[in-house]
């Protein structure tokens, strides 16, 4: 067994598999960028599970027959998590979790405040073969409003305390809607975490919009492992996809002691 080995971590905002503007539905491109990035394990939110698409609206587009999620983890990721938090008449999407290594368990969260705004953490509990740790990764995507985010927050922060033992790492990625950064509070002051691109490159990266980035509401914090790099994408072919930029991580973490 290894003393230590790294990882590649991805997250990413799909806007439903369309371009920003909805003119396009670019999924097919979004699974090629995001296999280019080499990421062990993929954070995705407003990822479809069914969605109901009359048949010539699927040739016009190309949808794929089977789950989006399933789409893009195909002949990639062998094995993934998906949670619905939005159900509507013709399909639901959610987040979702694909991984190169095995998935132990993992569970949805409903953290909706409001009816209209149904809004969920997927938690899931990958193991690492290489040096035999168990990692917590928890996918999420948060409120539009200060008052559910404030909920989701403390809901977000008492999963941890309750299900995450300390000693084992956590990565906790999605998309925050945290324009105000007052997520701060809850996970690095009172969990002790810390977010990758405050931690190695002192700011949070700006990822919305994608064209004209202004605001830092996608991110990655950690607790247990070692950050090595960080990147945002959104520029090139980037900039063609989602209204979100993706953020690449890399990560080392030592062997279970």
């Amino acid at each position: 067994m290894a003393r230590e080995t790294s990882i590649n971590v991805l997250t990413y905002n799909i806007h439903k598999g369309y371009c920003s503007g909805n003119r396009r539905f670019v999924l097919d491109a979004i699974r090629e960028r995001i296999t280019e990035t080499g990421a062990d394990i993929v954070f995705l939110q407003e990822v479809h599970g069914r969605a109901e698409k009359s048949e010539a609206r699927r040739r016009r587009f190309s949808y794929p027959d089977q789950p989006h999620f399933e789409y893009l983890a195909e002949q990639v990721w062998p094995h993934y998590a998906y949670a619905r938090n939005a159900i509507y008449r013709k399909g639901d999407h959610g987040n979702a979790i694909l991984s190169n290594y095995p998935i132990l368990d993992w569970e949805n969260i409903d953290v909706s405040i409001f009816p209209r705004s149904s809004r969920s953490i997927l938690h899931g509990v990958i193991h690492l073969p290489q040096v035999d740790v168990r990692l917590h990764t928890l996918c999420v995507h948060l409120g539009l409003l200060e008052q559910e985010r404030r909920e989701q927050l403390q809901a977000l922060a008492q999963r941890i305390e309750d299900h995450v033992p300390h000693d084992e790492p956590m990565i906790l990625a999605g998309d925050f809607n945290d324009w105000r950064r007052r997520a701060e509070r809850h996970l690095q002051l009172s969990l002790e975490m810390e977010e990758l691109f405050v931690a190695l490159q002192g700011r949070h990266a700006r990822t919305f919009p994608v064209w004209a980035p202004l605001f830092p509401v996608d991110r990655i914090y950690f607790r247990g492992l070692t950050p090595i790099a960080c990147e945002r994408l959104g520029e090139g072919h980037w900039r063609d996809l989602s209204d979100h930029a993706a953020l690449l991580g890399r990560f080392s973490i030592g062997a279970r002691r």
